[in-house]
């Protein structure tokens, strides 16, 4: 319960009262804002612009709807400005290749995706979903959900947020969108029948082994092996038939072993590069450091970050990030090899 007496010192401009008042909703709110946005930079941006805000229109606050949705609407608000403001921006570049790809699957649409540390995941105070969700904490911060959500118009995407992941009741939900219940409703229903028709022609796997279980380590230890030695045989033995490989921002999509290993024996090992894996965690999910050994010198150089969706005993798909997202998860540019 947020006292009124809290609430009357930071609106007189008390920061130390302020920050006791937002500090338990940061991590929620940062969460928010990538499940919207889809990049952690982003996201981080969006939630310095919430408290901005929310700094300076705590007088606007009359206590109708808590503090916490509150905090919701001017972050989902900052979301949407964003989203409004990416659409003027120039598109991102693709990463030049000093080879020829394969040609792709696919391109993908979703370029500006980004991964999110699970040590951030950490720091929520309470990993349980409200009444109304309808996913679990693990699956909704996954990359394939955070993907399909960006395939999303922006106020469907938020209104499945706030109501099937965050569990929001449908009159909390118009607060946070400023709109009527039935707008906001509407708004669900299209959301949900979207997502419904991106997970079918995706297609169904196994569950993921538990984090952390024996069968995770297993599937993990022997990725590291094949990848450290540079055995693509090995690597795509560990996929599912249907698997995808990507590699934001770069578009390009493969699906499948055959293109797997065409891809990993024409980029990622070509010149007969050799590796170093970094175990880490990113959406809930295995992730490993990349990062390319020196043959003129014993270091091993940031090459990237590999995220490992796991169904069963495989692996469904292997999204490449480049190097630039390392240091969100504590890893270096350089290492001693």
């Amino acid at each position: 319960m947020v006292s009124a007496e809290l609430i009357a010192r930071a609106r007189s401009g008390d920061g130390d009262a302020f920050r006791e008042l937002v500090t338990p909703y940061l991590g929620e709110l940062r969460v928010h804002c990538y499940r919207v946005l889809g990049s952690a930079c982003d996201a981080e941006d969006a939630l310095q612009e919430t408290l901005l805000a929310a700094w300076r229109g705590l007088g606007g606050f009359a206590g109708h709807a808590s503090l916490r949705t509150w905090l919701y609407r001017v972050a989902t608000s900052r979301c949407l400005d964003a989203l409004r403001a990416a659409r003027r921006r120039a598109p991102l570049k693709t990463p030049m290749l000093d080879v020829d790809p394969p040609d792709p699957t696919r391109l993908g649409e979703v370029v500006w995706l980004e991964p999110y540390p699970d040590i951030l995941l950490d720091e929520l105070a309470d990993h349980t979903p409200g009444p109304e969700a309808r996913y679990e904490a693990r699956e909704a911060i996954s990359l394939a959900f955070v993907t399909a959500l960006q395939l999303l118009p922006p106020r469907q995407r938020v209104a499945l947020i706030l109501r099937d992941v965050l569990g929001f009741r449908a009159r909390e939900v118009a607060q946070v969108m400023d709109c009527t219940e039935q707008a906001a409703t509407s708004a669900l229903k299209r959301a949900r029948a979207a997502l419904a028709e991106h997970t079918v022609e995706e297609g169904q796997h196994d569950p993921p082994p538990a984090p952390g279980s024996a069968a995770e380590r297993i599937l993990l230890e022997q990725l590291v092996a094949a990848f450290e030695s540079g055995n693509v045989t090995g690597i795509v033995a560990l996929l599912t038939d249907d698997a995808w490989v990507s590699m934001p921002p770069a578009p390009l999509q493969y699906q499948g072993r055959a293109l797997a290993a065409k891809f990993f024996a024409t980029v990622a090992f070509r010149h007969d590069r050799a590796y170093r894996l970094v175990p880490t965690r990113a959406n809930g999910q295995p992730a490993f450091g990349v990062y390319l050994r020196d043959i003129h010198a014993r270091v091993a150089h940031a090459n990237g970050l590999l995220v490992l969706t796991l169904a069963g005993t495989q692996i469904s798909a292997i999204t490449r990030f480049d190097s630039s997202v390392l240091a969100r998860f504590g890893l270096p540019r350089l290492l001693p090899d």
